[in-house]
């Protein structure tokens, strides 16, 4: 058996927290040494297959950087192209371990000794802190199948959820079916934040949680990936509770947006992981990066082990895929349950084939609509009536699409109108997943309900509402600052997080910059704008000092000068800070004077706009902001902001207008994205019912 080696104290704390290590911390390594060692990673990073040279050339620099213990495998699942580094070094596993979890619960399913339909019944006793959504969110005697326990581990890492499935098996089934496959060093210890329960004392207080290598967990995405673990059905029921995950900041995080990503993470204070596979134009990318005994131990959207991953990721995804790579003919058949590039392509040809007033979505998931068009298709091309691309069928369509769509002009975007869905019903009561809530009359300032709403937290992204407060006020007394040109620095540029994706040395009007900060919710639109009018509120002393620091400063003061005496601002985008922080009638005070301005509803309630952005040597580019406000697709909401970190959780500042009335609501801390959208109108809808 391989030797394990120490590589830190896993330490509990954040929201993902799952064990604590009762374990000395081994001193780090001189800055002489890790210098040293820096030095001969080109040598102890090793190159398989034929993978270029330039993937060990990028992903080697990201390594040496990180201030801490680093494992990392990637390898083209198609190609057999490989890169790792320190692959066989057994490393702790976070919450990551619960993907071994996941695989004996479906084994033992295949194997008829668990049925996942059982009904667990969540006792008070279960309940562990941590990740997840059970513990905060749902009452003693809740009812879940093992199903879907199994599914909250992976997609919301929940902790309670996860120990619920280990009961049902127990960790030594766990440990025993990886060491059958060949992963000796993948190990589950005990459940989490239960270390009593610990089958391995020794390696819980050296790994915590669990254990893993680089090579077992490339192993066993491989033989996911090929469906060799279990039953197709099974391995195809894992993959979407492994795309389902949540963590965004991770592997998915510099990704484009259509790259379909299947993983699960793990992050504790000093260790962050995460191993899946992405599924691009070039073909399925395994990703496996494990770190520990990290410096950084911060939660929030800069945490230098979260952006390895996603460094990583996104170096592995250029390295196979150029610019564009062509969508080529696949070699097996496409049908119902295939997804990505190629099936995305199949969809486009379609609809060019077939014309027709309801074009197929060009999503990348073969569903049953794909079929039927497929079907018509192959009725009209006088093939054999299957609802599979074959090959004949595939050269009937011809060659497959392989541009992007183009963007389309702006004055094409601003002049569509987007339908909306029929209003809330009045009828019902609320449920809400969030921490804090309030509801607001708009007109008077009367609060209509609300809990913890004068409780200090962290506001995320609803941070850009006295960004853009700002602007606006000022905008309103001076109003030829809207037309001028706003060219973006590299600072604002690097701002990590969402973005309006504007490039260093691009410009456009203040005007529309306005856009890119409020729908797409761009962090690097707000450092611009702060950027661009924070001396013109600086005194005549302080014309020498950074224009963020000054107007951060302003944001400081107004909020002050509003009432928000819960509130203290950090930046202008609400990227994590221990000192950043609002509460949700701080807020509500900000929405209902901002919404006063004409100005200012008019950009909330915008869902999508165009822009031209003029680059430095005259060229121009088109670009697309589209509202990340879900509620505005919604006939009686208008407004105004939603926000997501992992320490504020979902946020949505919104309001909603029933005759002459308005109403505004606060929710922070929603269970997840779509979790906030739920809340929001339960607690309109409630508002709005109560009569108040």
């Amino acid at each position: 058996m391989q030797q394990t080696r120490r590589v830190g104290t896993v330490e509990t704390l954040g929201s993902d927290a799952e064990e604590t290590a009762a374990a000395r911390q081994e001193p780090r390594p001189p800055v002489g040494t890790k210098r040293i060692f820096a030095i001969a990673l080109v040598c102890l990073a090793s190159l398989a297959g034929t993978a270029r040279a330039d993937l060990a050339g990028v992903l080697t620099p990201l390594i040496s950087a990180h201030e801490g213990e680093v494992a990392v495998a990637v390898k083209h699942l198609a190609k057999g192209d490989e890169f790792t580094h320190r692959p066989t070094e057994t490393m702790p596993t976070a919450s990551l371990i619960k993907l071994a979890i996941l695989v004996e619960a479906y084994r033992q399913s295949e194997a008829k000794t668990l049925d996942l339909a059982k009904l667990l019944d969540l006792r008070k006793e279960d309940m562990v802190p941590g990740s997840g959504i059970l513990t905060d969110h749902f009452p003693v005697g809740t009812k879940l199948s093992v199903e879907g326990a199994a599914h909250l581990m992976i997609a919301f890492s929940d902790n309670t959820a996860t120990n619920l499935v280990l009961d049902q098996f127990g960790m030594k089934a766990v440990n025993e079916t990886m060491a059958g496959l060949g992963l000796p060093e993948t190990r589950v210890h005990s459940k989490v934040f239960r270390r009593d329960t610990s089958i391995d004392p020794d390696r819980s207080v050296r790994y915590g949680l669990g254990s893993t290598t680089a090579r077992d967990m490339l192993t066993l995405l491989e033989k996911l990936h090929g469906g060799t673990l279990v039953s197709g059905p099974a391995s195809e029921a894992m993959r979407k509770h492994l795309a389902a995950c949540d963590d965004k900041l991770k592997f998915p995080r510099l990704l484009p947006k259509d790259v379909k990503v299947l993983h699960k993470t793990g992050s504790v204070a000093n260790v962050r992981t995460d191993a899946g596979w992405i599924e691009t134009p070039a073909g399925p990318i395994a990703l496996v990066v494990l770190t520990a005994n990290n410096k950084d131990t911060s939660w929030g959207d800069t945490n230098a082990g979260d952006l390895l991953c996603a460094k990583v990721a996104r170096a592995a995804y250029d390295h196979f895929n150029p610019p564009w790579v062509a969508p080529k003919t696949p070699t097996d058949p496409l049908k119902v349950g295939s997804s990505g590039p190629l099936v995305e392509a199949l969809q486009k040809s379609l609809n060019a084939k077939l014309g027709g007033s309801a074009p197929l979505s060009t999503d990348g998931e073969f569903g049953s609509a794909t079929e039927g068009a497929l079907r018509k298709f192959q009725t009209e091309a006088k093939l054999p009536v299957t609802g599979i691309a074959d090959a004949a069928t595939l050269a009937a369509l011809g060659p497959l699409p392989s541009e992007p769509e183009p963007v389309p002009d702006p004055q094409t975007v601003n002049s569509e109108t987007l339908p909306k869905a029929q209003p809330d019903s009045l009828d019902g009561m609320p449920f809400v997943t969030c921490r804090t809530w309030v509801i607001v009359d708009s007109k008077t300032g009367e609060v209509k309900g609300g809990h913890r709403h004068e409780e200090p937290v962290d506001i995320a992204s609803t941070t850009k509402l006295m960004t853009a407060w700002l602007v606006l006020s000022w905008a309103s007394e001076h109003p030829e600052v809207l037309d001028e040109q706003l060219t973006f620095t590299e600072r604002a540029d690097g701002t990590v997080g969402s973005t309006a994706a504007v490039r260093a040395g691009e410009s456009a009007s203040v005007r529309e910059i306005l856009y890119g900060l409020l729908l797409p919710s761009g962090n690097d639109a707000s450092v611009a704008l702060a950027e661009h009018f924070g001396h013109r509120f600086a005194a005549k002393e302080d014309a020498d000092k950074d224009p963020l620091d000054l107007f951060v400063a302003r944001m400081n003061s107004e909020a002050e000068r509003l009432g928000m005496s819960r509130t203290h601002f950090m930046n202008p985008h609400g990227l994590t800070h221990k000192e950043h922080k609002s509460s949700a009638r701080d807020m509500a005070r900000l929405a209902e004077k901002a919404l006063s301005l004409p100005m200012f509803r008019d950009y909330v309630g915008t869902r999508q706009r165009g822009c031209t952005l003029k680059g430095a040597n005259g060229t121009t580019r088109n670009i697309v902001w589209k509202n990340t406000n879900e509620l505005l697709g919604i006939e009686g909401y208008f407004g105004a902001k939603t926000g997501t970190t992992d320490a504020a959780g979902a946020c949505l500042v919104s309001a909603s207008r029933r005759g002459e009335k308005e109403q505004i609501v606060v929710v922070l801390g929603s269970a997840a994205s779509a979790a906030r959208y739920t809340d929001s109108r339960n607690l309109h809808r409630w508002g709005w019912s109560s009569g108040k």
